[in-house]
């Protein structure tokens, strides 16, 4: 029995079985990440060419620079529709969302001014006051020439015969002025007169309960869709649309002059990425088409009751067959363009608005309109790009509805999927065990490559999705498993490779050693086997050799190890005593030879060890470049904060001078610095390997504390301390300097004397050029400002984003900008706007969104010119609330 299960066949079919179960049912989300990224590289590899009916009307940044901020009067939109009407395009479809009315102020106005004299004697009383005035003079002048005379005068005066006519005019003028500010109505003109444009609708996604409270409007049911066929018994099987639970749709002024209403609701991967499109909604019982498809439909003089649905096969519409998924989605193609461009054509509205472009460009085309200026256009992240609009996204998929240009999962597809995975597991069986190491790991490598590329051909060339990465990930890690097994060696084996590993172990590490590579000969030592007195000595000689280079927390680890082993060997337990002690009180670091070096006197006792002039007394905590420790300077008594940094170990020799000049050149210029807002550097200087600042020693702690939702500081509180924050950089950058590294591990918060003091001038400036071994930049991109994370020369406007930034996060709790990638954080922070601090927080003051707007801005031109601006409007809002 036991010789059953050491068999390669057996391994390889549990290993199958184990395998499907992971990728396909507990972690398939996780195993569906690889299939998604393999279908995004056949989408950008499948290069189709856009329909060249399709144009796109941008609402980009020149339009609002031109027609004003957004939103616009809808008379602007209506003014478009009337142009392209007159220039003849075929279909319209917009992505402006109407669901509100808008009202102007103008109109408001008017209408107040309207009833106000519909309700005043002026129309109310004295029209009478004059009718029963002319009639008493007529009847009192038969009797008196007097009275007469005064009738005469009457009957030519202007209040009997221009007073009527005037008010009439008046409220004629008044209701025409109305109606030219009543921008729904004239938009609603437009729509009704064009007769071919189609508008949005959002539908919010959710299984539904019961029946809907309301019926949605009789406008809105006039595009839901009848024809409905199940030729597969979908609804048994529960194959239905997408279902949702409310609906925002166009308000009653313009929906009913529409063409049509489609859903326009982007429905995303777990990854945020759009890669499919609902073509049909279920509101309830009823199902309605998507904006996409509503406009294929019109394009081809066909309407709502023209398009056929086969639930859970796909959807038929003037002789185009579309075939989905069960829930009606298909998988349209995502054009990509070159330099950055859409691979659409398009305009901006303005220059179409201003006639800068002829309007019979667009005769018989489809044409969209969308914004994508900044702040206010939607993007999704796509197979082809990182961020696209959404009136692009629509161009896609208006596109590949035309030109049939999708991708289909044919329903032999998981059969195919299925039998290359039994394929492959019959090969693990049986043919991996019997071919050599390089052969096997040959054909098994040509396998996994060749199915992915089939993958991608396939969808390059045929525009067939197949999931094939998962199977192809499979038979590469099941050869690893069998390799594994295969190269395990019997019990009698290990044994004597055991002892000859030993011995290998033991001459590796006595070389290592003598080669002075203490860490390679410790760990070669570790592994010797069994550990006797001789193996014993090798390590006590080794800590020994520790302890000559000063490394103590590593002598310390030896003597442990030795000590887990024999604690009685030697004196190892007062070596592991002496050598902690020595740890904690000796500087890392310098030569033996140097005169103020930790010197070792006898019974244990410990001089302190110096860096320049400076005692060190303990060690504080350590930083990214190296170690900060509280010193004293024994001639005067003043306790000060050490910071150290290797900088041989942090540059490459050739840089190593010019680093080192630039070091203190910089903490000459921020040692001038005195501010009670600047923590004050008093000295500079080198020693053994060490670089070190000297600096003042301050009771407190840094505000990166503060940072996290539930340990907020009080609201007025942190405005005042980043108003004194800003007066200090103000400061600064009056001598010329910027920081360069503002955040709230910069601010350091003295809790006895409740003050902000601002750290490590000149320090960001040397650790800019430092790289890590990766070849990453050390620095905190979460705060930089675009102009530093683009390399260019930065300002004090740098350092004012960045305390821009950290004011938002020590009143929210959370960054304003977040990303999943430094790449992407770093577009984000460069290029997209962020969510207002009172969104994120509502009990902040109105007044703070317009602060953090200003301090934030990219441009800095557009930012605060000085710190002292910035800590005015704060200190103007802590006298204002």
């Amino acid at each position: 029995m036991k010789g059953i299960w050491a068999r390669d066949e057996v391994l390889a079919a549990i290993y199958a079985v184990v395998f499907a179960f992971v990728a396909y049912v507990a972690f398939a989300d996780v195993f569906r990440g690889l299939e998604r990224a393999a279908y995004d590289a056949g989408v950008r590899m499948h290069k189709g060419t856009p329909s060249d009916q399709i144009a796109v009307i941008a609402i980009d940044d020149d339009s609002i620079a031109n027609l004003g901020r957004w939103p616009w009067p809808r008379n602007l939109h209506a003014k478009l529709l009337d142009l392209l009407h007159a220039g003849g395009a075929k279909a319209v479809a917009s992505t402006v969302f109407y669901s509100e009315a808008q009202t102007d102020p103008g109109a408001v106005a008017l209408s107040e001014l309207a009833q106000q004299i519909d309700q005043s004697p002026l129309t109310q009383q004295i029209p009478g006051e004059i009718e029963s005035f002319g009639a008493m003079l007529d009847d009192a002048g038969r009797g008196s020439k007097a009275i007469a005379g005064i009738a005469q005068a009457y009957r030519g005066s202007a209040l009997a015969t221009k007073y009527g006519p005037a008010l009439d005019a008046l409220r004629q003028k008044i209701t025409q002025s109305q109606a030219s500010l009543a921008t729904d109505k004239t938009l609603a003109r437009s729509l009704q007169q064009a007769g071919n444009v189609m508008l949005p609708m959002a539908f919010t996604l959710g299984m539904p309960q019961g029946k809907p409270d309301n019926a949605l409007p009789d406008y809105v049911r006039r595009n839901a869709l009848t024809k409905v066929e199940d030729r597969i018994g979908a609804r048994s099987d529960g194959l239905l649309p997408l279902p949702t639970i409310s609906a925002q749709f166009p308000i009653a002024e313009l929906g009913p002059a529409a063409a049509g209403i489609g859903e326009l609701t982007p429905t995303l991967d777990r990854d945020g990425r759009l890669r499919h499109d609902p073509l049909v909604i279920r509101y309830y019982d009823e199902l309605y088409p998507s904006l996409a498809l509503l406009t294929v439909a019109k394009s081809l003089n066909l309407g709502p009751g023209d398009i056929d649905i086969r639930l859970g096969e796909g959807v038929v519409i003037g002789g185009l067959t579309i075939p989905t998924d069960s829930l009606l989605r298909f998988a349209p193609h995502f054009y990509s363009g070159s330099d950055g461009r859409s691979a659409f054509p398009v305009d901006s509205f303005y220059d179409v608005y201003a006639g800068k472009i002829p309007v019979s460009k667009y005769k018989d085309k489809i044409v969209l309109i969308g914004a994508t200026a900044r702040g206010i256009g939607d993007s999704f992240a796509t197979p082809a790009s990182a961020s696209e609009q959404k009136v692009v996204i629509l161009a896609d998929l208006v596109s590949s509805l035309l030109q049939q240009d999708f991708y289909v999962h044919p329903s032999w597809a998981p059969t195919a999927e299925f039998l290359l995975f039994l394929v492959f597991t019959v090969y693990l069986a049986l043919a991996v065990p019997r071919l050599g190491g390089s052969i096997g790991a040959g054909i098994t490598a040509a396998l996994a490559i060749g199915t992915v590329v089939t993958q991608l051909m396939l969808m390059k060339n045929s525009a067939v999705w197949l999931a094939l990465a998962i199977p192809a990930l499979f038979v590469v890690s099941g050869h690893g498993v069998l390799t594994v097994k295969k190269l395990n060696l019997t019990e009698h084996l290990k044994k004597r490779s055991d002892v000859e590993s030993a011995e290998s172990n033991r001459m590796l590490g006595l070389a290592f050693q003598g080669q002075g590579q203490l860490d390679m000969a410790f760990d070669k030592f570790k592994r010797v086997t069994p550990v006797d007195n001789q193996v014993l000595d090798l390590l006590y000689n080794l800590a020994l050799d520790f302890e000559r280079k000063r490394q103590f927390n590593k002598s310390v680890s030896v003597y442990e190890y030795i000590a887990t082993q024999n604690p009685k060997f030697r004196d190892v337990q007062d070596k592991i005593a002496r050598s902690k002690k020595m740890e904690n009180t000796v500087v890392l670091g310098g030569s033996s030879s140097s005169p103020n070096s930790t010197m070792v006197i006898g019974n244990d006792q410990v001089e302190k060890p110096m860096l320049g002039r400076y005692q060190v007394e303990k060690e504080l905590g350590k930083g990214a470049m190296g170690v900060v420790y509280l010193g004293k300077d024994p001639k005067i008594g003043r306790m000060v904060a050490i910071k150290t940094m290797a900088l041989s170990q942090e540059f490459e020799p050739g840089e190593l001078e010019d680093v080192k000049s630039r070091f203190f050149r910089e903490a000459e210029t921020a040692g001038r610095l005195s501010h009670p807002n600047i923590v004050a550097i008093y000295d500079a200087g080198e020693e053994h390997d060490l670089a070190y600042i000297a600096m003042e020693f301050i009771k407190g702690y840094d505000l990166s504390r503060h940072t996290k939702k539930d340990a907020l500081m009080d609201q007025k509180e942190v405005i005042k301390l980043v108003a004194d924050a800003a007066d200090a950089l103000d400061y600064a950058h009056q001598q010329g300097i910027v920081h360069r590294d503002i955040k709230p591990a910069n601010l350091m918060w003295l809790t006895e004397q409740k003050r902000i003091k601002v750290t490590d001038f000149g320090i960001a400036r040397i650790t800019d050029s430092s790289k890590t071994k990766t070849g990453m930049v050390l620095g905190t991109p979460s705060y930089m400002s675009p102009e530093q994370l683009s390399g260019k020369r930065v300002d004090g406007r740098s350092d004012l984003f960045s305390l821009g930034v950290t004011l938002f996060q020590l009143l929210t709790g959370s960054l304003p900008f977040h990303a999943d990638s430094m790449a992407t954080l770093m577009f984000k922070i460069a290029n997209e706007p962020y969510t207002p601090p009172r969104s994120v927080r509502a009990d902040l003051p109105p007044a703070i969104d317009a602060i953090i707007e200003r301090a934030l801005q990219k441009n800095p031109d557009t930012r605060y010119a000085t710190g002292r601006e910035f800590a005015q409007d704060l200190r103007k809002l802590l006298n204002t609330a």
